[in-house]
């Protein structure tokens, strides 16, 4: 596809209207209290939107923003849909998203809610069905307490794939149910990457088999969701690339952590400044993590 001037006009593909859901436990979870309702509401909102963004992709034009990464539409429609939703269900919550830089920070403020839109939106704007809509919830430290992770056109034996963790809960959510995560071995067999790895990596000493989808939640979410795909390696990304994947893995029982085996830390340059990671991420379990910190080597990383 060609990179064209978006539309400012057809709604069909500017506007996402949200509508009101009777809360149930559709999504793994009971809704009792007013907690649990709002999050409901805020998982129905990123349903809805990844719905309407898999109607439209069809139809959306692909533009390039100022340094060169892809913008459709729906970025744009997605956004503002659940940044409303959130200001709505969430008023003294602070927002940090990909597509809009919002000037408004609270610290201290209850939850910061971490949005990529679209997140892969080269894939989406091509067609592929390698995309999510990912939300992640940092507490008042600026810890992950919980996510959503959309994928309507990936999944596990299914259509679709919507991850969630909610805030106060210690429970992982898969397509309406609780979720445990597949045993992988020590060892990788199978590694996830991101586009730009060999950029960044000499993982000459791997020889398995080599995954990448081009979206780096759905990399970072993979092996919570596939038995077969042990690990993964994601070099070059910002904040609204890992947040809702860190939400999900670290509720998963795998291991999240940049290459050194320090913790990401969510602080002034990551969410403020919106500056990329300081180094590659890695997510497995502990035998996994161990083998690529042993075995995979950084290049060309400043």
């Amino acid at each position: 596809m060609q990179e064209t001037t978006l539309s400012k006009d057809d709604e069909r593909i500017t506007r996402i209207n949200i509508q009101e859901e009777t809360p149930s436990p559709r999504y793994g979870f009971e809704p009792r209290d007013k907690d649990s309702i709002a999050f409901f509401e805020l998982c129905s909102a990123i349903r809805q939107s990844g719905e309407a963004a898999r109607s439209n992709q069809s139809h959306i034009h692909r533009s390039l923003k100022y340094d060169g990464s892809i913008l459709t539409e729906t970025d744009l429609a997605v956004s503002d849909a659940v940044i409303a939703r959130i200001r709505k269900l969430y008023p003294d919550c602070n927002i940090i998203t990909e597509e809009i830089d919002l000037h408004d920070f609270r610290d201290g403020a209850r939850y910061t809610f971490v949005l990529d839109p679209i997140d892969g939106t080269d894939a989406y704007s091509q067609g592929l069905p390698s995309w999510c809509v990912a939300l992640g919830i940092l507490d008042s430290t600026r810890k992950p307490c919980g996510a959503i992770v959309y994928a309507p056109r990936f999944g596990v034996g299914a259509q679709d794939m919507f991850f969630c963790a909610m805030p106060g809960d210690n429970k992982l959510y898969l397509n309406g149910k609780e979720h445990t995560t597949p045993q992988h071995y020590d060892v990788p067999r199978q590694m996830i990457m991101g586009s730009n790895t060999m950029e960044y990596m000499d993982i000459s000493r791997f020889h398995g088999k080599i995954r990448s989808f081009g979206s780096s939640i759905l990399h970072m979410v993979a092996p919570a969701a596939f038995s077969n795909l042990d690990c993964t390696t994601n070099p070059y990304c910002y904040a609204w690339d890992v947040a809702a994947a860190h939400g999900i893995v670290s509720r998963s029982g795998l291991k999240i952590c940049y290459v050194d085996g320090s913790p990401i830390e969510y602080d002034d340059v990551l969410l403020l400044e919106r500056k990329h990671i300081r180094m590659p991420v890695y997510v497995g379990n502990d035998g996994c993590v161990k083998w690529m910190q042993e075995n995979i080597r950084m290049v060309n990383w400043e």
